[in-house]
C-alpha cells in the first residue's frame, strides 16, 4: 500500500569542494570533512529515509560560494532550495541582489555571524541590519548562526526585522557540553515567542560530545525547542556532513524520529517537510512512500 504524503525535505546540508585555504574553519580536530562532499554522496542518504529534497545551505562566506550552490541546484533537481551568501554590509548589495534576481531557487542568505570577533556586535551593526532590511525586502529569508550566548543579542535582532520570517539555525547552538538545558530554554523563550520566528532542530550531535552525546539528552533539547515554538514553525535538517564529526546521517535521522514520536502525523509531517515547503515557497512534488 502506498500513500501520498506531504514532501519531506532535509532543511539544511552542506556541499563542498574541500580546499584548505577556502574552509578554514575546518581545522584538524575535523579531519572527516577534510574531503568533497557532493550531491552524488548525499542523495543515496535522502532515498534511503523517503526524502524529496533538501536545502543547501552557504559554508564558505564568499559569492562564489552561492553561485556554485545554485549551480548545482540547476543540475541537480532534488536540491530545492539554497540559503546562499553575500555581503550584507556591503553599499553595492542591491546590485549583488540583481544578479541573482532571476534564480528562483535561491530562497535566503547566512552569514558565520557565530565566527565573529563579537557576535553581539555584529548582530547590532548598522550596515549589517540595513543589508537584512533590503534583504527582507526582496523577499528573501535570513537564517541565523550564533551560539547560545548570543540569545539574548539575537532577540533584539530578530524584533527589528519581521518583514520576513527569521529562521534560527541549530536551535542556537546551545552549550550541551555544560548541561546548561534551562538557562539555553530561558533565552530562547524570547525569540519562540516571536510568530515570524523560526527554528532548525539541527546540528545537535555536534554541539554535544562528539563521541559521548547521549540520544536521549539531545531529545530533552529537541523537546524543549519544539514545545517553545510548537511543531509549526520547526524544521528538520541533518546539518550533513558537518554532522559526520560526531555521527552518521542515520543517526541524526534517528534522534528527530525519536523526538518527533509523540506528535501526530500530520505534526510530524509538517515538521519533515511541510514547513519548509512553505516557508522557503518551493516547489516539490512528494513521491509515493510506502506506508
Amino acid at each position: 500500500m502506498t500513500r501520498p504524503e506531504i514532501p519531506r525535505i532535509d532543511a539544511h546540508q552542506h556541499f563542498w569542494h574541500y580546499e584548505p585555504d577556502q574552509y578554514r574553519w575546518i581545522d584538524n580536530s575535523m579531519s572527516v570533512l577534510k574531503r568533497d562532499y557532493l550531491p552524488s554522496d548525499l542523495e543515496p542518504l535522502l532515498k534511503a529515509h523517503r526524502l524529496d529534497g533538501c536545502i543547501a545551505v552557504q559554508a564558505r562566506q564568499c559569492e562564489q560560494e552561492t553561485d556554485a550552490l545554485l549551480a548545482l541546484a540547476t543540475e541537480h533537481p532534488w536540491i530545492k532550495g539554497v540559503v546562499g551568501w553575500a555581503d550584507l554590509q556591503d553599499a553595492s548589495l542591491l546590485a549583488t541582489l540583481d544578479r541573482w534576481q532571476d534564480q528562483q531557487r535561491l530562497r535566503g542568505f547566512r552569514h558565520q555571524i557565530q565566527d565573529e570577533a563579537d557576535p553581539d556586535a555584529f548582530l547590532a551593526d548598522t550596515a549589517f541590519n540595513k543589508g537584512v532590511a533590503i534583504l527582507q525586502a526582496r523577499g528573501y529569508l535570513y537564517e541565523i548562526l550564533i551560539k547560545s550566548s548570543s540569545l539574548p543579542a539575537a532577540y533584539a535582532f530578530v524584533r527589528r526585522h519581521d518583514r520576513q520570517p527569521l529562521v534560527l539555525d541549530h536551535l542556537g547552538k546551545p552549550d550541551i557540553t555544560h548541561g546548561n538545558l534551562q538557562s539555553w530554554a530561558e533565552q530562547l523563550a524570547p525569540l519562540a515567542a516571536l510568530p515570524h520566528v523560526h527554528c532548525k532542530l539541527s546540528g545537535l550531535i555536534t554541539e554535544a560530545g562528539w563521541t559521548t552525546w547521549r540520544p536521549d539528552y539531545l531529545v530533552a533539547y529537541m523537546n524543549q525547542a519544539l514545545e517553545l515554538f510548537g511543531p509549526e514553525r520547526v524544521l528538520f535538517g541533518s546539518d550533513w556532513p558537518v554532522c559526520r564529526l560526531a555521527g552518521e546521517y542515520d543517526h541524526v535521522y534517528a534522534l528527530a524520529e525519536l523526538a518527533l514520536a509523540p506528535f501526530s502525523a500530520s505534526e510530524q509531517a509538517a515538521i519533515m517537510g511541510g514547513n519548509a515547503t512553505r516557508l522557503y515557497g518551493l516547489t516539490v512534488k512528494a513521491q509515493e512512500h510506502a506506508a
